[in-house]
């Protein structure tokens, strides 16, 4: 008998069995209002068919694929025991995962709280729904446009960061943020591209993201730091 992978999935089980298309078709929401609410899904996921895994894997063809399939994307083990347990995205699976993902899967890294109105879910849901071929055989729409929260210099993004040395200014990082990969409220940083991190950074370090303390770390970096930072954490193990 395959191991269960959480408690909370063996209780959802027969809530979210496979739907009918029947069932399915009543369900799906408001693609055009499902592209809007994405927006809080962006930050880490790409969709479309230039999408590619960032903090967070592409979600083109989601319904129907295995969890933690992916190949080249770095998996919490929590989903790579979901992949191993057979957990499969179906509609009523994503609508689980995406109301609370902490509670369909413990220790996932997704630091996201979930989306509590089930309307909004459905909606999101439809707009995916439209990057998927299976099982209907629905053609990949236009790419999603995610732009940059900073248009940095080609140089600073060309920064190969030192490993050692990221790992070195990483402990006053590892005050908050965990090691493991873990979310005590605070979000992990762990396995993050290293282009997204350094964006990132240079966003607090210019103030368009709002967190006093992260505007204070990051505006004490140089450019070099911060590349060391993020090279640091995109390889921790």
């Amino acid at each position: 008998m395959k191991r269960l992978i959480t408690t909370a999935l063996v209780a959802l089980a027969p809530l979210v069995g496979p739907a009918t298309a029947e069932e399915e078709a009543q369900l799906i929401g408001d693609a055009e209002r499902g592209a809007k609410l994405f927006a809080q899904c962006s930050g880490c996921h790409q969709i479309g068919p230039e999408a590619q895994n960032r903090i967070g894997p592409h979600l083109n063809g989601i319904f129907g694929r295995r969890a933690g399939s992916l190949e080249g994307f770095d998996y919490s083990r929590s989903m790579e025991r979901a992949s191993g347990d057979g957990l499969t995205w179906t509609y009523q699976y994503l609508d689980a995962y995406i109301e609370n993902p902490r509670v369909l899967l413990s220790g996932t890294r997704m630091s996201f709280r979930g989306i509590k109105n089930e309307q909004d879910r459905h909606d999101v849901l439809a707009y995916l729904r439209q990057f998927s071929a299976n099982p209907q055989d629905i053609p990949e729409a236009a790419p999603t446009a995610i732009a940059r929260e900073v248009d940095l210099p080609p140089d600073i993004l060309a920064i190969v960061g030192d490993v050692a040395y990221g790992e070195y200014l990483a402990s006053e990082c590892l005050t908050c943020h965990k090691r493991d990969g873990s979310d005590d409220g605070i979000p992990p940083i762990v396995k993050w591209p290293e282009e997204d991190f350094v964006i990132a950074m240079h966003a607090y370090k210019r103030k368009l993201r709002v967190h006093p303390v992260m505007q204070m770390m990051a505006g004490r970096l140089s450019d070099e730091e911060i590349a060391a930072l993020a090279a640091y954490f995109a390889t921790i193990e």
